[in-house]
């Protein structure tokens, strides 16, 4: 690494002794380091990011990403294409497509169920835009939201299902972890009795690379409280859902 891209990645504050001229993703490391916090692939780090240094990540993502596209012998300099590939990736990966790492969670206003409702709930289907971290290939699906709320659920608007969906995401995945850490966040956010979750996605590195099979979908579901339980409920939630996998 140039000294230059060293001098233009210090600055930002909330770091140790020692380290404040080191790249700001050193930083951050550190700082998730000493707080023993994972920092996984589908983990969001935001609390431990300060002000001002999402940026600097960002500038240093592109930077690397040069470097990357330099090993692949593409002549960046002349090429006219990708002379400003690096910058547009790493806005890509840290602004949109892996922006669920690096943000907090979108603001989600919470009812009480004054109506007292204990019957179905049905959301989706929705869909979701994700990438998967074995290859950081697109993974594009629709997710389905069941929910059997009891006298003591919070309730959330409609639009909050997509907003959290999005949210657990935008972030390198699998698919199976995706729709677990989805269920725990809805789960501690409403206490229903019941939740169900249903995932069907294309997976582009089956699809686009390896076996090469554009037909092939994953789907997959989770069940919690009553819908584990009752097997009838489980019918009617997957009977119900709305264009639902065939």
């Amino acid at each position: 690494m140039s000294g230059k891209f060293q001098v233009d990645l210090a600055g930002a504050g909330g770091t140790a002794p020692g380290i404040a001229d080191a790249p700001v993703s050193d930083r951050i490391r550190a700082r998730l380091e000493r707080a023993g916090r994972r920092f996984h692939a589908n983990d969001n780090i935001h609390d431990c990011i300060e002000p001002g240094e999402l940026e600097i990540l960002q500038q240093e993502v592109a930077a690397r990403m040069r470097t990357v596209l330099e090993a692949l012998v593409i002549d960046i300099e002349s090429d006219h294409n990708t002379q400003d590939t690096a910058r547009r990736v790493a806005k890509m990966y840290v602004r949109e497509v892996f922006g669920g790492r690096y943000v907090p969670m979108p603001a989600v206003t919470e009812f009480p169920n004054v109506s007292l409702l204990n019957e179905l709930m049905i959301v989706g289907p929705v869909t979701v835009r994700s990438a998967c971290s074995h290859h950081f290939c697109p993974i594009m699906g629709r997710v389905w939201v069941g929910v059997m709320p009891n006298e003591q659920s919070a309730l959330i608007g409609l639009s909050k299902y997509a907003r959290l969906i999005e949210w657990i995401m935008a972030r390198p995945q699998i698919q199976e972890e995706a729709i677990a850490q989805l269920a725990d966040l809805l789960q501690e956010k409403m206490q229903p009795d019941g939740l169900a979750i249903v995932m069907e996605a294309d997976h582009f590195c089956m699809q686009w690379r390896g076996v090469r099979d554009s037909n092939s979908r994953m789907t997959n579901s989770i069940m919690r409280g009553s819908f584990l339980k009752d097997a009838n409920l489980r019918r009617e939630f997957l009977s119900l859902m709305p264009d639902g996998p065939k």
